[in-house]
């Protein structure tokens, strides 16, 4: 059997100016930020709520906070949480953490108790940077955590009407100040503690298949290189301006700002991922060059009137990721935003980003598009090992610079994980003959019923298409009746004015009998208000199954 991805049909719907090989410069972030403030020092880097920052204020502010972390005793490595939205400190405090040395993990500020004493604990945090509104979710874990010193910033910080910080209280055994006084008095002169490429860069937790969350280990050379692919394969300019509601605290807003931090793209700070209507005052007021986000604010975004009569001529594309865009609803935003302007994508905290639908060329709906330049796909058949046939789905396994090191302290997980330089990554997709990937599901919602696949995705593209529904997704539970097999159960917020009602279940239902095959229609459909949403909107199966 050939083995139809080493032949790399993708290669052939590249843009002009993409290179299937590309040259890399062996700068660290701290170097190429350097170089960028040197360049642009009075050019505006972030726009937060009405005040700017340029790169030069940037620049001098995250030398005080470095110098901060030195005067602790911070050394090469040691890790630093942040755990805030996207305001001027978290920026400041990813820049610093770089200057200085060491590494940042981003801190959700949705995690559980449990979850962040497991973050902070095992990554061996030392400092935790948090904000005044989120400081209680810190102070809950800071007797079980060791990290020695809490830093406070408040979302006012910055702003020309200066506001007082909200009070922090003493925790016990841990040194607490308030962000602006820890650079207070701190010399701004640059702080350059030398780092490889090799080195760690930042470690960001994912989910394990234990339960416990793992942090992926990426170094410098694999975030420098991705940041490298993206700049080509995106034609990102120094004038451009950004307008992105992922959280840093996620992969996808950590490579995006970094990748603007280091290229002299301004950006436009989104403190609350999920208000439309700050972003869409942004467009109005700032004009951004490009946006990005997941599917679920993009639908918010197009049922407001203020966003569709905004003036998109100076908008160049959207980006999104994380979950699948329907393909009608591609044509509604296109038909505000501008046509062939969504541009989706695929990558993931272990892996960064790795699949993009070109800038310039075709773009296909509902696909994740082809591998970036230097990167290799194929899929894996999960239950034989077998390489998949074209058009066959199979478990995406990615290799390229881009890939993490490991999972820090976890062999188990990364040999898991991590096999003969390539990534599994639990995605299952289909290739079609012009080399674009389309997501199926993910291995663990692939339910099987009486021995049949069922991809849980096709049902939740399907029900996305019917009037009466919102959102909807489909989950393996138990079956009751054939122990060991599972059935097919399906969850729905159905669109304002539709009664939930027994006749409305029986309309669903007949939907998806008319439209996919008998083993694949759900034996309980429940109606629910809303959907577990991770902190950036995506759908989250794994807490939808305790609650169905």
């Amino acid at each position: 059997m050939s083995d139809v991805y080493a032949e790399k049909p993708w290669l052939k719907s590249y843009d002009r100016n993409v290179p299937p090989t590309l040259t890399y410069e062996d700068k660290t972030f701290a170097e190429q930020f350097r170089a960028v403030a040197d360049r642009f020092p009075d050019k505006t880097a972030l726009h937060y709520m009405g005040n700017k920052l340029t790169f030069g204020d940037l620049d001098r502010l995250s030398n005080r906070l470095a110098r901060y972390f030195l005067k602790i005793g911070l050394k090469p490595d040691d890790v630093v949480g942040l755990h805030m939205p996207n305001i001027p400190a978290h920026y400041i405090g990813i820049i610093a953490v770089q200057k200085a040395g060491c590494v940042s993990t981003g801190l959700s500020p949705l995690l559980t108790p449990h979850e962040m004493e497991h973050h902070l604990t095992d990554s061996r945090a030392k400092v935790v940077i948090t904000v005044d509104l989120l400081f209680d979710k810190v102070a809950e874990v800071s007797e079980k955590a060791s990290f020695p010193t809490v830093i406070v910033a408040s979302i006012f910080d910055f702003l020309l009407e200066k506001i007082p910080a909200a009070p922090v209280r003493p925790l016990l055994g841990k040194t607490v100040l308030n962000f602006m006084d820890a650079i207070e008095g701190m010399p701004d002169d640059r702080v350059a503690v030398k780092r490889t490429m090799d080195d760690t860069i930042f470690m960001m937790y994912t989910g394990g298949t234990t339960g416990q969350s793992r942090g992926a280990v990426l170094s410098q050379r694999s975030y420098m290189y991705n940041r490298q692919q993206l700049l080509t394969w995106c034609d990102f300019r120094t004038d451009d301006i950004a307008l992105s509601a992922f959280p840093l605290f996620h992969i996808a807003g950590l490579t995006l700002g970094g990748v603007s931090m280091t290229n002299g793209i301004t950006q436009i700070c989104v403190p609350n991922p999920r208000d439309t209507h700050f972003m869409i005052q942004a467009l109005k007021d700032l004009r951004p060059t490009f946006m990005t986000n997941v599917p679920t604010i993009y639908f918010e975004l197009i049922k407001q009137p203020e966003f569709k009569a905004l003036d998109m001529s100076g908008l160049k594309f959207c980006l999104s990721v994380a979950a699948p865009f329907p393909k009608e609803k591609i044509r509604e935003l296109e038909s505000i935003v501008g046509e062939n302007k969504l541009i989706e994508l695929y990558g993931m905290t272990e892996s960064m980003v790795t699949c993009f639908n070109p800038r310039y060329g075709t773009k296909k709906p509902a696909s994740i598009g082809i591998p970036m330049s230097d990167t290799e796909f194929k899929l894996i058949d999960p239950e034989t090992g077998r390489i998949a046939t074209l058009g066959e789905p199979g478990e995406i396994c990615v290799r390229g610079p881009q890939i993490m090191k490991e999972y820090y302290m976890n062999p188990e997980e990364t040999a898991r994980t991590l096999r003969d330089g390539w990534i599994y990554t639990g995605d299952i997709a289909t290739m079609d003959e012009d080399g674009y990937f389309y997501i199926v599901d993910r291995v663990k919602d692939m339910v099987i019923v009486s021995g049949f696949k069922v991809f849980t995705r096709e049902l939740d593209d399907l029900l996305a298409l019917h009037p009466d529904v919102e959102m909807a997704a489909a989950i393996g539970m138990p079956d009751p009746d054939r122990p060991g097999s599972e059935r097919v159960a399906m969850a729905v917020v159905l669109k304002p004015g539709v009664e939930k009602s027994a006749a409305e279940q029986e309309k669903i239902l007949n939907f998806l009998k008319e439209n996919v095959a008998p083993y694949k229609v759900p034996k309980v459909i429940r109606f629910m208000d809303q959907l577990p949403l991770s902190g950036v909107g995506k759908i989250l199966k794994r807490e939808l199954r305790t609650i169905m």
